[in-house]
């Protein structure tokens, strides 16, 4: 606690990464959950959202990104979602590469005629 109340590096750090991949992922035509929280829901809406981010959170785990997709029941019918834990133990380039792998993944699946 002592820690903390000395410095506000990390929180400052914590909030510099949160908001460049909100700028990123916008961006680059992703849908995210409006907030400030360190957890950031990449939303997969629709009939076949469910499929698109289990096949997207695959992809990027083969270039080294672990994300974790979530679908009904542990949300609602047709609002999918890729959950992305950000902290302030990342680095910007970190942060950069995550979103470069969203982007590569979506480029994968939709090319694979797998993707909306």
């Amino acid at each position: 606690l002592r820690l903390a109340g000395e410095s506000d590096a990390l929180r400052e750090r914590l909030n510099a990464n949160k908001a460049l991949f909100r700028a990123l992922m916008t961006e680059a035509g992703f849908d995210l959950l409006p907030g400030e929280h360190a957890i950031v829901p990449v939303m997969f809406p629709g009939e076949d959202g469910a499929r698109l981010a289990a096949r997207i959170a695959d992809e990027m785990l083969t270039e080294g990104v672990y994300v974790i997709a979530f679908s009904y029941p542990v949300v609602p019918k047709g609002k999918a979602r890729i959950r992305v834990q950000l902290s302030a133990g990342h680095s910007e380039d970190d942060v950069r590469r995550a979103v470069a792998a969203f982007v590569s993944a979506r480029a994968a699946v939709d090319a694979a005629g797998q993707g909306s």
